[in-house]
């Protein structure tokens, strides 16, 4: 594990990194307090540190009220070095941010007992971190396809419409709906079922930029949100979206089902933040149920507007 250790005293800072690095410590040093902040500072930093609590440029409680200040995802344990004995000195240490002190001449075994302090916080640390993002993660997307919910979907939209307000880029929208998806759920199972719609949710990955997003709409309906696409792309984009699901056979448990998507798309370069959303998606459901009653696996685009 990385471990910063920042002192002014020579001798003192390479009797610490060679002891440190004998206890299998990736050992960076720093010789005054500003360097010691930047260095904590940088992505990817060490998140273990041993500061010296006098030192030129920002002694060490300076240099934890800088970490504090400037790092607010990634935490960093910090043990303060001092040879200050009153408890007033103390209580201003970790009141500056420090969890925890030694006195120096600090003792191996005490040394090495506290840091071992400090690394079962941040693994607890990165065990709440992920779990927060487990939960944030669950929150945001569909459990059998991993795309983004409706709830999500929409939110995102509404985003990008209103970024393309600011970079005056039109944003296209495609809502698609699995065609004769009850007759697959009757004639091969539910199972079956979830298998096309995981394939149909990666196809659909494939077939858009890393930039568009793809939410699952509900049941089996997609909505595919494409930044900065125009009425002139959009045909061909909602096309290349169709092929991409009916030019191969899905292969499940029950062999290869042929599947097809129908396909409503609209274009939206009109917006501004006190316009709902809702109309715009009432029209292009309109056109996906035009695409649906001309015999599916076709793409039908909103030619024009309504007033919303």
């Amino acid at each position: 594990m990385k471990i910063l250790v920042a002192d002014d005293e020579a001798v003192s800072l390479r009797m610490m990194e060679r002891m440190l690095r004998h206890s299998g410590y990736e050992v960076i040093t720093a010789g005054n307090g500003r360097q010691a902040a930047n260095i904590l500072a940088e992505a990817h930093g060490p998140r273990l540190a041993l500061i010296d609590w006098m030192m030129p440029e920002l002694d060490g409680p300076e240099v934890c009220r800088e970490v504090r200040n400037r790092l607010a995802d990634t935490y960093v344990y910090i043990l303060l070095l001092t040879a200050k004995q009153s408890s007033e000195d103390v209580v201003n240490g970790l009141k500056a941010g420090a969890d925890d002190y030694l006195t120096k001449p600090c003792r191996p075994a005490e040394l090495e007992a506290r840091l071992h302090t400090g690394r079962r916080i941040l693994q607890l640390e990165d065990k709440l971190v992920e779990a927060r993002e487990q939960m944030r993660y669950k929150a945001t997307h569909d459990g059998l396809t991993s795309l983004w919910d409706r709830t999500a979907i929409l939110t995102l939209l509404r985003s990008e419409l209103d970024r393309s307000v600011r970079d005056r880029s039109p944003v296209s929208v495609l809502l698609c709906d699995v065609d004769n998806f009850k007759q697959i759920n009757d004639t091969y199972g539910h199972p079956v079922g979830d298998d096309v719609l995981q394939e149909v949710s990666q196809r659909l990955l494939d077939a858009v930029r890393s930039h568009d997003a793809v939410g699952r709409f509900g049941g089996e309906e997609f909505l595919i949100v494409l930044s900065g696409c125009g009425q002139d792309n959009m045909t061909m984009r909602a096309e290349q979206v169709r092929r991409g699901i009916a030019d191969l056979p899905v292969l499940t448990g029950n062999g290869p089902i042929s599947v097809s998507i129908s396909v409503g798309a609209i274009t939206i370069d009109i917006w501004d933040k006190s316009m709902k959303i809702e109309p715009f998606l009432k029209q292009v459901d309109a056109a996906l149920y035009r695409a649906k009653a001309a015999g599916k696996n076709r793409v039908e685009c909103v030619e024009s507007l309504l007033a919303v």
